[in-house]
């Protein structure tokens, strides 16, 4: 019986030492070149193309963000360019504006003056027009006068001839 259980015990001890947690035998290695060959293939097919993808995806998305900005500036820029052209523009309307009123005020107080000569100029027509007419009617009615007293007078001349 003490063989026995000695057998046993080797047996148990023997098996043991094969079939532990950590065999150091052949499988080790072989797992080990797996794992790596494992790794290099997911490198290749897997890890690369997708890190590819993502860099040129960055890659894209500098290039559009750069470009985004520059536009941007262009078109500040042209903003800027514009607003600065607008208040030109509206600087030489204004001064259009202000030369045209002051063209048209000179014109407007040309045309007064020369109204106000031409109504002159009818009030002294019509005046020394009157001043004629008055003449003439003084000499009309100088004659009347001058024929009526005629008459009378040889009216009466003719009554004292004849008493």
């Amino acid at each position: 019986m003490t063989n026995s259980l000695f057998s046993l015990a080797l047996q148990s001890v023997s098996t043991e030492s094969e079939g532990g947690l950590f065999d150091f035998n052949a499988t080790l290695p072989l797992m080990a070149i797996q794992i790596l060959l494992l790794m290099v293939a997911l490198n290749l097919i897997f890890y690369k193309p997708i890190s590819q993808v993502l860099d040129e995806r960055d890659e894209s998305i500098r290039k559009q963000l750069t470009e985004a900005s520059e536009m941007l500036m262009k078109a500040e820029n042209i903003t800027k360019q514009y607003e600065l052209d607008l208040a030109q523009e509206r600087r030489e309307a204004q001064s259009i504006i202000a030369s045209a009123q002051k063209g048209a005020q000179e014109i407007v107080a040309l045309e007064i003056k020369q109204a106000q000569k031409d109504t002159e100029q009818l009030v002294t027509e019509a005046t020394n027009q009157l001043n004629s007419q008055k003449e003439k009617a003084l000499k009309a009615l100088e004659e009347q006068v001058n024929t009526l007293s005629e008459q009378i007078k040889n009216k009466l001349i003719s009554k004292q001839l004849v008493s």
